[in-house]
């Protein structure tokens, strides 16, 4: 038995605007990760079994090792087709938030969300959300996005409209943003929902091994080349910091996707307690912020126009590449700040 964590003031409206309209948009953040995609499209199957016209948009690509999810070939992306983003969201009635807590993580997609006259439900999990929604349903205690769809659908009473295809797509968001369960994973609740989903028929070895063995050799090559060339330690902070250049990700034939994990690996470092990835991309700098224990990246994060989780966080700059390492490397040598 799942606690009733979301609302019933919250379940209650949802499901009114779930009656109404018929016309329903999910929208999720940029570079659309495991547990974007996985909430997205669950909640797509789960609707579409409602008998709703659904739509999933996305801002840009996301990874290969995801497109082996049911509906990926459905999604609509922004970058590659603007005006057909545009008017799905536009034309909306009904538009879901998934994952994000700002609209500045939807990037391209902002304006047409803020200018659709559609009610919107935010389901999210990460902390102080400033979006103007009928539902907030937001629980950064939660550890995914995903496990937040599994739980609202849960609470509609409609489980047994939860098919085995949802159930895949709920279970790769949780995987991938637990890092297989791993760190924010401690709630026994997550493997009660677990249990419900191997009840439904998932593999989940199957869907390990379709997100996280199907790499390409010059991944594995980009992979090394970070680690040996181009991973600085501080000992003393007990940090490492990565960096690769666009330039560098293009002698690997960088795709979408290729980084993903870099950020992890120093972790496994022996008195390593914080990762911090840098990546260059074309017209901005990607930055992943990871922790252990009680380091609160996030807050490291918030200097980098970004936030996050305690553990585990994210930002961005436009500004040079070797500005923005000195920069890293400042709040690296100064994290003390970041811990009063």
């Amino acid at each position: 038995m799942l606690s009733k964590i979301i609302k019933e003031e919250a379940i209650t409206h949802s499901w009114k605007l779930l009656k109404a309209h018929n016309n329903i948009v999910i929208i999720t953040h940029i570079s659309p990760d495991g547990d974007a995609l996985g909430s997205a499209l669950g909640l797509y199957w789960f609707l579409t079994e409602l008998e709703k016209e659904v739509t999933v948009v996305v801002p840009n690509p996301f990874p290969n090792f995801l497109k082996w999810l049911e509906g990926s070939e459905r999604i609509v992306i922004y970058t590659e087709d603007k005006p057909a983003a545009e008017q799905v969201v536009r034309e909306a009635e009904l538009i879901f938030y998934l994952d994000f807590n700002t609209l500045n993580r939807i990037d391209g997609l902002k304006t047409a969300a803020l200018d659709a006259p559609a009610a919107k439900i935010l389901i999210d999990h990460h902390p102080k959300p400033d979006l103007l929604c009928n539902v907030k349903i937001s629980h950064p205690e939660v550890s995914s996005t995903s496990e937040l769809i599994f739980r609202f659908i849960c609470r509609l009473k409609m489980f047994q409209k939860l098919t085995k295809t949802a159930a895949e797509c709920i279970y790769t968001g949780m995987m991938t943003d637990t890092g297989n369960f791993s760190f924010n994973s401690q709630s026994p609740e997550i493997y009660s929902i677990i249990h419900e989903l191997l009840l439904l028929g998932i593999n989940k070895d199957e869907i390990y091994n379709k997100v996280y063995n199907t790499y390409s050799a010059d991944r594995m090559r980009l992979m090394g080349y970070a680690l040996s060339k181009k991973m600085k330690i501080y000992p003393e902070q007990k940090a490492a910091v990565i960096s690769l250049t666009l330039s560098e990700l293009e002698q690997f034939n960088y795709q979408v996707g290729d980084s993903e994990g870099f950020v992890n690996i120093p972790l496994s470092i022996e008195n390593i307690e914080i990762s911090v990835f840098v990546r260059q991309d074309k017209d901005k700098i990607k930055i992943s912020f990871r922790s252990q224990g009680n380091f609160p990246v996030n807050k490291m994060a918030e200097d980098f126009n970004g936030g996050g989780h305690l553990n585990a966080a994210g930002g961005e700059s436009y500004l040079p590449i070797t500005k923005m390492l000195e920069k890293i490397e400042e709040a690296v040598l100064n994290r003390e700040k970041y811990e009063v």
